[in-house]
């Protein structure tokens, strides 16, 4: 008898994902996510583990190489890790925080990232997004929790026309339909 082998799969396969100059989705490479928490002692020791600063202000990212932290609360901070294992960056990270109280959970199979792009991309998102996504209100390098329709997401702006989107797997399928039917409404699609 042979060992079974769980193969990981994207929940966006069998999608045909929008690739063009004025509106693209595509899925973001695989990633290690650890959702953090704990005070200034706390986040020191986890800036310097991660390799990346926790930002110190609420709404901000911020990223080096290929690690990211995006604060997301008073005392939370959504870390991803491309291309990093989790167990062995979570085994890290709690060999840094010595005695500091905190909490670090395992998001990596809950979510996933998607990058959003383009002319439209603004605009598509504005379809089901409560927030002003105008660049004077919303600048690059903002990160947030909040929500497509009725899909929680996590939203980064990457550039003017470039964003990181983590939403649970589970929606995302809706997610890419419903961004990709609110483009199709924009003009010039």
């Amino acid at each position: 008898m042979s060992d079974a082998v769980l193969i990981p799969r994207s929940p966006l396969e069998g999608l045909a994902l929008p690739a063009g100059d004025r509106f693209a989705v595509a899925e973001a490479p695989a990633a290690a996510r650890l959702v953090f928490r704990g005070g200034e002692a706390a986040r020191a020791a986890c800036s310097a583990a991660f390799g990346a600063e926790l930002p110190a202000r609420l709404g901000l990212a911020s990223a080096r190489e290929n690690r990211a932290a995006l604060w997301l609360g008073p005392d939370e901070w959504l870390l991803i890790a491309g291309g990093a294992d989790a167990d062995l960056l979570g085994a890290e990270l709690e060999a840094a925080f010595d005695a500091a109280p905190h909490s670090l959970v395992d998001v990596s199979h809950r979510q996933i990232g998607l990058l959003v792009s383009g002319q439209i991309a603004v605009r598509a998102l504005s379809a089901g997004c409560p927030l002003d996504l105008h660049l004077s209100a919303f600048p690059v390098g903002t990160a947030t929790r909040t929500i497509f329709d009725k899909a929680e997401i996590v939203l980064w702006r990457l550039g003017a026309t470039a964003f990181h989107v983590e939403v649970w797997r589970s929606f995302a399928p809706y997610l890419v339909v419903a961004l990709t039917e609110a483009a199709r409404g924009a003009p010039g699609w």
